[in-house]
């Protein structure tokens, strides 16, 4: 594929968070205005519409975010315009599932047609997604080996930011599916009869990536219930430790504190004194301990 310095007739002008030099660009292709307006708005729904000759696709896109950004995976919006000059994409942020098909690395990428373009990067969109799921999924195995002994909160917590990345997943993918039923009927687009093979495996694509992320998304609802429980018992395992702990170590005190009383005890002026109440904590404790230990407290 080449790279053009300039605008021209079929080329593909790919602007991630756009300037107003960027835009001028745009516009350079003739795009309506109207069909710019949402280019800031991070949180635009994926949609279809169309004015003229031009066509507008919003996506939803998944994005690796930083460790310390919340959920690991969040979807922002990609807007594909198709026009008579070529094709215009924008997004507010990197787009690393495009640099296959920037790169030349998908053979046959026409961007005369938009109909098989369109359909180029729903496959890579949701081929995308099931990358991302399953780095979610070697995550989730990652923090499941640290919950079986966790006292904590924190692997819970960080289940929950993989659920939330895994709710971005579905709504956004859902969201595509719909938006690619609509474009079928958008009478600008011409689908030719090679097109539908391809339309029909990206369905199967997106349709794979939805059922895959309801699936994990189920899995890990379960997850964190069971593992909310494991947590509260291992805290319990741990209280019952240090009890039968605090108890063993009252004993000695309960008795050394009545034999140190200054008032006449049985025994006090005997010679073996002080080891018959050493034997007697001893011999308490013991049974004590024996007791835990068949109850499992120990």
């Amino acid at each position: 594929m080449e790279r053009p310095t300039a605008p021209s007739d079929g080329c593909w002008l790919h602007v991630t968070q756009p300037t107003a030099a960027d835009l001028a660009a745009v516009r350079d292709f003739g795009i309506p205005t109207a069909l710019l307006d949402h280019l800031a708005d991070i949180d635009e729904r994926p949609r279809v519409e169309h004015a003229g000759e031009f066509v507008l696709v919003v996506m939803n896109y998944p994005l690796r975010r930083d460790v310390a950004a919340g959920p690991p995976w969040r979807t922002l919006p990609l807007s594909l315009l198709l026009g008579p000059r070529g094709v215009v994409t924008i997004s507010q942020a990197a787009t690393p599932f495009l640099q296959p098909l920037l790169d030349g690395h998908v053979p046959g990428l026409a961007t005369d047609r938009g109909s098989e373009f369109v359909l180029r990067v729903f496959w890579q969109l949701a081929d995308a997604c099931l990358r991302g799921l399953r780095e979610i999924n070697v995550g989730v195995e990652s923090l499941e080996n640290g919950l079986k002994r966790s006292i904590k909160n924190a692997e819970v917590l960080g289940l929950l930011d993989y659920q939330k990345s895994l709710t971005y997943f579905a709504t956004g993918l859902k969201a595509n599916e719909l938006v690619l039923e609509r474009l079928q009927r958008i009478p600008t687009l011409h689908w030719a009869d090679q097109d539908q093979d391809l339309l029909d495996d990206v369905r199967v694509e997106l349709r794979q990536a939805i059922e895959m992320v309801d699936i994990a998304d189920r899995v890990l609802s379960d997850m964190m219930d069971a593992f909310a429980s494991i947590v509260s018992n291992n805290l319990n395992s741990v209280m019952k430790v240090l009890t039968s702990v605090t108890i063993l170590l009252a004993v000695p005190t309960l008795i050394a504190s009545l034999y140190g009383m200054n008032v006449g005890l049985p025994g006090a002026h005997s010679p073996l004194a002080f080891a018959g109440i050493v034997a007697l904590s001893v011999a308490t404790c013991g049974a004590l301990f024996f007791v835990f230990r068949r109850r499992n407290w120990l």
